[in-house]
């Protein structure tokens, strides 16, 4: 009599240690031992096929080799998708084109393009095949999963490069005359308490700093709005942290500050500043409180107070952008930002490798929203525009200068 608990308990000792050629020739072996009824009786025991065992009793009695290194036969095992599935392929890539994104009609329009998204359509569409399946493939097709790229600039004025080489001949003309020339811009707002911050910091492994799970403004605390003031001939900067609302009036104290602070010390003989600013925002080109402040800024300090507004859709190009704004993200990054003296303190100890210093101050002042300049007030002030683009281009002048009628 046949005894299958052995020979099951036999093959279930050494199963898990061998491959499936080794498997199929201890099967074989057994039936072999066995004699007639061996085949059914260890097909039993094993749960192999019948086949298997049938495969293992031939390749023991003839002792046929399969190649050093080779488990099966070539050409054996289950044959690509592809073979059987010829138009997979072409459907699924068909579902992942960007201009083909799907019918109408389709789920898949208006949902993310996720491996178990594309194989729930594949298999409506009448493939039989899962998700990892879907995986494999778009890994083989050279598909990865990406991220958004901010690289189209959209439409672009037709004097764009022209305004560029204007600002940058009135730059160079300017720090030519050892006169100051400053990048001013207002850095995105930031939420205050204890919020996640992008990035990440050294701290001991396996005690990250613990903050809240949603971003919901906490109304004691506020936002934080940080208006930059950089100097391009001394590499320093001023930073103005308001509380308030992000208007023309505290753009305009922001470099009146640096000027009080760090710029009046540095050019005691300045007789004009040169601005180059966005033309949009707190110190946009259509703003009208901006060029009363500066109006205001030129009659108390008797400088003259240039303008050069970048083109629409330029904004990244401002010095500002890249030599001080990104500077102090990268040194607050994983560091939430729990009050604003925090971020006072974090802009003023940011400093780069080419020598950036920088100083910052909490201006806790009221700015008003919605602050309307009338026709009358525009008529008073004492604006030269530039015979290039009038609108981006013009120049404050003290008012005592006015020429006498």
């Amino acid at each position: 009599m046949i005894d299958e608990a052995a020979v099951s308990a036999r093959y279930l000792t050494l199963a898990p240690l061998l491959d499936e050629r080794a498997r199929r020739l201890v099967a074989g072996a057994e039936a072999n031992a066995i004699g007639r009824g061996g085949v059914a009786a260890v097909a039993r025991a094993t749960g192999l096929a019948r086949t298997t065992v049938q495969r293992g009793v031939h390749d023991v009695r003839t002792g046929e080799a399969l190649g050093r290194g080779r488990v099966r036969r070539p050409g054996a095992g289950r044959p690509p998708i592809e073979e059987r599935d010829p138009t997979l392929r072409a459907d699924l890539e068909a579902l992942i084109e960007p201009t083909s994104r799907g019918d109408p009609e389709s789920p898949l329009r208006w949902t993310t393009r996720s491996v178990r998204n594309l194989a729930d359509e594949l298999r409506r569409g009448g493939h039989a095949v899962s998700h990892q399946t879907v995986s494999e493939l778009l890994r083989a097709m050279g598909y990865s999963l990406q991220a958004n790229r901010k690289t189209l600039e959209g439409a672009s004025h037709p004097d764009r490069d022209a305004q560029f080489r204007h600002i940058d001949a009135a730059v160079q003309l300017q720090l030519g005359l050892s006169q100051p020339v400053i990048s001013v811009d207002t850095k995105k707002k930031e939420l205050v308490g204890p919020f996640k911050n992008g990035g990440k910091e050294l701290r001991p492994k396996g005690e990250p700093e613990r903050v809240l799970i949603h971003d919901f403004l906490i109304p004691d605390l506020g936002r934080a709005s940080p208006y930059g003031v950089y100097d391009l001939a001394a590499n320093e900067a001023w930073v103005s942290v308001g509380t308030d609302h992000d208007t023309a009036a505290f753009a305009v104290e922001s470099i009146r500050r640096w000027w009080t602070t760090m710029g009046a010390p540095l050019y005691p003989g300045a007789t004009r500043l040169l601005l180059t600013a966005d033309c949009g925002g707190s110190n946009g080109y259509r703003t009208r409180l901006w060029k009363r402040e500066l109006q205001r800024l030129a009659d108390e300090t008797g400088l003259e107070v240039a303008v050069c507004h970048f083109p629409p859709g330029t904004s990244k190009w401002n010095k500002i952008e890249h030599r001080l704004f990104s500077a102090i993200s990268q040194n607050w990054r994983g560091k939430p930002l729990v009050s604003h003296e925090a971020i006072v303190n974090l802009i003023a100890a940011t400093t780069t490798r080419t020598g950036l210093r920088v100083r910052s101050a909490l201006d806790a002042s009221a700015y008003p929203a919605g602050v309307t300049v009338s026709d009358a007030e525009m008529g008073t002030l004492y604006i030269r525009t530039d015979p290039f683009h009038g609108e981006w281009n013009y120049t404050l002048l003290p008012r005592d200068r006015l020429p006498l009628d």
